[in-house]
């Protein structure tokens, strides 16, 4: 299977053969950790809309995700699976964490935008 680019017909198969947790039973385990794509995109929406931003959430899916992926295929699923309008939120995030590669394919991650008050509240974490 070609992952070139992610999009509906690869990215799940992309993600079982990225997915990287010793920890894990059953299928069960990797749809939970694929659900917090899910959830971070509510939280995202959320925030774009309310202005209501629960940041301490938000870096927890976040975190955990990155620790059964990789930084890059990582990165990869979560930019190829979250809306456009919703990746200068994430992006954010994921340099606050130090986890933002050079560039995938999904995206040019050097043209998208900071989020100036997502900035201001996770450095008063």
């Amino acid at each position: 299977m070609n992952f070139d680019i992610l999009n509906d017909d690869n990215y799940m198969m992309f993600a079982m053969k990225m997915y990287n947790n010793p920890q894990c039973k059953n299928i069960s385990e990797f749809q939970e950790d694929m659900n917090r794509i899910k959830y971070l995109k509510r939280l995202l929406r959320k925030y774009k809309a309310s202005g209501e931003l629960r940041e301490r959430l938000i870096l927890n899916h976040i975190i955990i995700f990155y620790n059964v992926f990789d930084i890059v295929p990582a990165t990869r699923l979560l930019f190829s699976r979250i809306e456009r309008d919703l990746h200068p939120y994430l992006k954010t995030f994921i340099v606050f964490l130090n986890n933002l590669p050079q560039n995938i394919p999904e995206t040019d991650l050097l043209n998208i935008p900071l989020d100036r008050r997502i900035i201001n509240k996770l450095r008063e974490i």
